[in-house]
């Protein structure tokens, strides 16, 4: 069976991190896809009896998306290091270059469109990579990841420590929305299957606060959703924290209070869906929806506008508008990808990325409405 490229190649140089005790730093994206795929690669690397010296998430608010000159100068005195990204990086050409300027070698871990040629990274693991011949390209990050800690730990892995991973795996590749086929539906399947006995303190929680028959209803949503809840501060991750705690009493602390924020954030997102439905009655006929406000949370943009896009069954760009650019999340329910239709407007565009139904972009203001108008010529040129 084929293997993903450079899937052994990662491992093994992660081992060999692990025997020379070198530093080890996992910088992950900070929604559920990434948090998940740092987890259970940290868990796979003290499995070997390795060390993770830091786990940097950013705040795609104020850090933006990908590695950044902020945490890079933040981490410049750790050098040399081994550096490894998760659900994040393929598009950080310029910051790779840095990084390796600095002393640390990187290693890529992704699953996005590799858009704009690949960054000089010491080894590179996304399936989109052009010459990767491994034939499930839909995998979410923590998918990948989940193969890689395979990789690592070996053929005598404990099934319990098969099916933590799974847990976490399932839950990381529901959030991110992609396609629930092939080897994602077969980790989602024996994920949830694990997940009512899990042996998981933070998840354990999650369950006794919910109930059990919380993995297979409608409260499962609960679960990412509160989890997805979670802020990066200063690079540091809330559910992060809560997924690596060991002590249960922590953890249900921990739990509800994401539980309760989560609960004042689905107010919030309601509040924004209305208004965005308020604004669009007048113009049913455009192919996407494209709005934006300086009111909103970036955090919220990518639950609002999944909603959006159920509902309407149309492409839906929600963004915050800042003072001079906006950065926003988009949903999308076409065969048509997203990220194709942003590369055709990538002139007006700061940076852009993603999957074919899950992405995100950054403009400038100046460009919001020639950009809007590009999106628009796409989508009706490419209709299913």
């Amino acid at each position: 069976m084929k293997k993903i490229k450079n899937l052994e190649k990662a491992a093994e140089r992660i081992k060999k991190a692990v025997n020379n005790k070198e530093r080890i730093i996992l910088y992950g994206d900070s929604d559920m896809d990434g948090i998940t795929s740092v987890v259970i690669v940290e868990e796979a690397i003290k499995n070997l009896g390795g060390h993770v010296d830091y786990c940097f998430f950013p705040d795609r608010e104020t850090d933006g998306y990908g590695i950044n000159l902020k945490a890079l100068e933040m981490l410049k005195d750790k050098t040399p290091a081994l550096l490894v990204t998760l659900d994040l990086g393929i598009g950080n050409l310029e910051e790779v270059d840095i990084a390796n300027k600095m002393g640390f070698e990187v290693i890529i871990v992704d699953h996005h469109e590799t858009l704009f040629g690949l960054p000089k990274a010491s080894i590179i693991v996304d399936p989109k990579q052009k010459e990767d011949a491994y034939p499930f390209k839909g995998l979410a990050n923590v998918g990948i990841a989940y193969n890689l800690c395979i990789e690592l730990v070996g053929e005598n892995i404990s099934e319990n420590l098969k099916n933590s991973f799974l847990e976490l795996a399932a839950l990381g590749t529901i959030a991110d929305m992609v396609p629930q086929i092939e080897q994602n539906q077969k980790i989602i399947e024996e994920g949830l299957r694990s997940l009512k006995n899990t042996f998981r303190p933070a998840l354990r929680v999650f369950l006794d606060i919910l109930g059990d028959a919380a993995v297979f209803s409608d409260s499962l949503p609960k679960i990412i959703s509160a989890l997805n809840s979670a802020e990066s501060i200063n690079f540091e991750n809330e559910s992060y924290k809560l997924l690596v705690c060991s002590d249960k009493k922590k953890c249900k602390e921990m739990a509800e209070e994401l539980l309760s924020r989560n609960q004042f954030k689905q107010v919030q997102i309601k509040n924004i869906v209305k208004e965005i439905e308020r604004r669009i009655a007048s113009k049913p006929d455009k192919p996407i929806v494209f709005e934006g406000d300086p009111s909103w949370k970036l955090t919220l943009a990518g639950s609002a506008a999944s909603i959006i896009c159920n509902k309407y069954d149309k492409p839906a760009f929600i963004f915050k508008k800042m003072d001079k650019e906006s950065c926003g999340s988009v949903r999308n329910p076409h065969v048509v990808s997203s990220v194709d239709a942003m590369k055709s407007c990538n002139d007006l565009l700061i940076t852009y990325g993603g999957h074919s139904m899950a992405s995100g972009f950054r403009v400038k203001n100046e460009n919001l409405k020639e950009f809007e108008n590009c999106l628009n010529d796409y989508f009706k040129t490419h209709r299913n």
